[in-house]
């Protein structure tokens, strides 16, 4: 019986996205990712090796896998053929695998160059993006104006459409940033060239995924970047600017709500974050710096390191609520393997008042303070568990912490980095 599964992140992203869906890939005939571009870095490590992916699917380290670039996700074809060279150079198949929907935005060389310039004028105010052009591409998506994967095969249509696009982007990038224009003629050969690289995996990913759901294949998809950075639902104005909950699992495939069986929800064991914004639970002190050494916290995609804190449960119930998530794992609980006491965020103060809602913008978390409940810690070795019953009890206290407070279930642990360091007490894919 076919089964669909979204994997999501429910905080602020680096969650441990990419080595679940490379666990759960082995019950799945096809991999698609649905939105985000490669400001994302999931990492995967089977058998000590490491790999770092930013647009292909996790489910590319499978064999027999399918994997697809939904609609929903901007692509930037240099850093996509680099990804790809680099996983053939790893005797990975790539190309006979990987499926590329010819609606999917394309990320131009003027999107990272204003990235950067509108950055470098915020200055202290500056959200902290990647620079890689991800937010400019999704508003030439959202105007109408933006180059698609399909327009890299046309070349009178990539012409029309290039010269109006590239005409307003120069006017801003000359008149307003004060910043050299672009050329024309280098950026469309350099555009027909990709299109030449790419179009054997050009592909009507929205008909070829009905197609394996009318065949009774199961499909996983791929979130990336993390509940809280949604566009419309995070942290606002520090979100990334795609929708990153599961609603645009959906919208950046083709397929229905309804063909959705199961979400699962990823949150670490603590909580991190890359770049500015709002963090109530971020820790300043040895226990900060203790998360970050002993969770290895650098952005896979940037290395900046990541800010650390306690598991925040007020903003992680309302990422399940808004997601509809079925299950949750837990990732990197080994990571507290050396802390007497944890702690967890159940509430928020502002002001005289206790609150337990997530507020409504960035403007709202700046006089906010976490009202924390303090567990146990276990002072004991968990990395490589594969069994609950053998987590020491006050591991089983967080875990059941974490449930009640939520109100869902845990359906996975993650006790390590490798593939097969997990504990799974419902497989997504067994459920009903």
């Amino acid at each position: 019986m076919k089964k669909n599964v979204v994997v999501l992140g429910t905080q602020w992203g680096d969650e441990g996205k990419g080595k679940i869906v490379d666990l759960l890939t082995d019950k799945a005939d096809a991999v698609v990712r649905f939105q985000g571009g490669h400001n994302a870095g999931h990492t995967l490590i089977i058998n000590g090796h490491k790999t770092v992916l930013h647009l292909v699917p996790s489910g590319i380290l499978r064999e027999g896998v399918d994997c697809y670039i939904g609609n929903g996700v901007v692509v930037e074809p240099e850093a996509l053929l680099k990804e790809i060279k680099q996983l053939e150079h790893a005797n990975v198949d790539v190309r006979t695998r990987l499926k590329i929907s010819r609606a999917a935005p394309i990320i131009m060389p003027y999107h990272i160059i204003l990235d950067q310039l509108r950055e470098k004028a915020k200055g202290g105010k500056a959200i902290g993006t990647t620079g890689r052009g991800i937010g400019p591409a999704y508003e030439d998506k959202i105007a109408r104006r933006g180059i698609r994967f399909g327009d890299l095969f046309d070349p009178q249509r990539l012409k029309d459409k290039l010269k109006e696009t590239l005409t307003y982007h120069n006017f801003v990038i000359e008149k307003f940033f004060n910043s050299t224009a672009l050329e024309f003629e280098k950026i469309y050969q350099q555009s027909l060239n990709y299109g030449i690289k790419l179009q054997q995996m050009s592909a009507d990913v929205t008909a070829e995924l009905h197609q394996l759901q009318n065949n009774g294949s199961s499909i996983l998809l791929e979130g990336a970047q993390g509940s809280l950075l949604d566009i419309d639902h995070g942290t606002y104005p520090f979100v990334t600017s795609s929708n990153t909950t599961a609603g645009a699992a959906s919208t950046g495939t083709g397929l229905g709500p309804t063909d959705i069986n199961y979400v699962l929800g990823i949150t670490k064991a603590y909580t991190t974050r890359v770049g500015s914004g709002p963090f109530p639970t971020e820790l300043f002190d040895s226990d900060g710096e203790m998360l970050a050494k002993n969770g290895v916290e650098f952005g896979a995609t940037t290395g900046r390191p990541r800010r650390c804190g306690w598991l925040d449960l007020v903003a992680l119930k309302r990422a399940i609520q808004m997601n509809g998530v079925t299950g949750v794992c837990v990732t990197k609980l080994d990571v507290l393997d050396t802390f007497k006491y944890i702690k967890v965020c159940t509430a928020y103060q502002v002001g005289d008042d206790i609150i337990h809602d997530f507020p409504a913008s960035a403007e709202a978390w700046e006089n906010i303070k976490p009202i924390y409940e303090t567990l146990d810690g276990w002072m004991s070795h968990t990395q490589g568990m594969t069994e609950i019953h053998t987590l020491p009890k006050q591991a089983k206290a967080l875990i059941e912490k974490i449930e009640d407070y939520t109100g869902s279930s845990v359906h996975m642990i993650s006790t390590g980095p490798d593939r097969n360091e997990n504990i799974i007490i419902k497989n997504p894919f067994d459920c009903k």
